[in-house]
């Protein structure tokens, strides 16, 4: 097995005097699906935002396939695709003028024949035209599931992307990371769902005061005797 795609050492972030994330130490092979869980406040959100670019980590390196982020953003921003809490669209713009405009930074050729296809996938192709401020949480979220999508990231952050999401829209979410596990892409996401965690997940990691404290394969797992573990290290 070659070396693997993402490796965290030694990541640290603080915020004032207050230590989110106190040396995280993580390895995530190609073909893989992480779920990163822990109550909140704990950091999850921090070390993603720090493996999309939107935080510098205060210590510690992030290297894809070997390249220190931390020298080559650009190659980061290639690589990365990030679904967070807020879907950071332009409401006054349309569903496609935001994909188009974001296609355009990504450097996507073709972005908009790119879009509507991602956006025919996700069920939204007859609201391409419509504003984004008109659309509902779970439509906003498949949008946002759109952008991360346009330029065929090899690694895909996802923040809690289950919230909000129908029965269809969960359905939708599973076949993304599959199809990007099955693509040789990697996945790291987070939920609170811990039913989702072990449907959708290759392996568990469960971050505790800024440190990873467990990480199993989840077919390894009996999910009522992990539940118990969880609710004593979450509490």
């Amino acid at each position: 097995m070659s070396g693997p795609y993402l490796e965290l050492r030694g990541l640290k972030k603080s915020f004032g005097l207050k230590p989110i994330l106190r040396g995280v130490d993580l390895d995530i092979q190609r073909g893989e699906r992480v779920a990163l869980l822990g109550a909140n406040g704990t950091g999850k959100t921090t070390l993603l935002r720090l493996l999309a670019g939107l935080l510098k980590p205060d210590g510690g390196t992030i290297c894809l396939e070997g390249v220190d982020v931390r020298r080559e953003q650009q190659h980061l921003r290639r690589q990365v695709g990030f679904v967070g809490h807020q879907p950071y669209l332009y409401t006054e713009l349309s569903v496609l003028e935001n994909l188009v405009f974001f296609g355009h930074l990504y450097g996507v050729k073709q972005s908009e024949a790119q879009a509507m296809k991602l956006l025919e996938q996700v069920g939204l192709g007859q609201r391409a035209r419509e504003r984004v401020g008109v659309l509902s949480r779970g439509q906003l979220q498949r949008v946002a599931l759109v952008r991360a999508l346009l330029h065929s990231p090899d690694l895909l952050l996802f923040d809690e992307p289950d919230t909000g999401l129908d029965d269809a829209g969960v359905a939708l979410l599973e076949k993304t990371l599959q199809t990007q596990a099955a693509q040789n892409g990697v996945v790291l996401f987070t939920t609170h769902q811990l039913e989702h965690a072990f449907a959708f997940s290759d392996r568990m990691v469960v971050l505790h005061q800024g440190r990873i404290v467990f990480q199993y394969a989840s077919a390894a797992l009996n999910m009522e005797s992990f539940r118990r573990a969880y609710q004593k290290v979450v509490q």
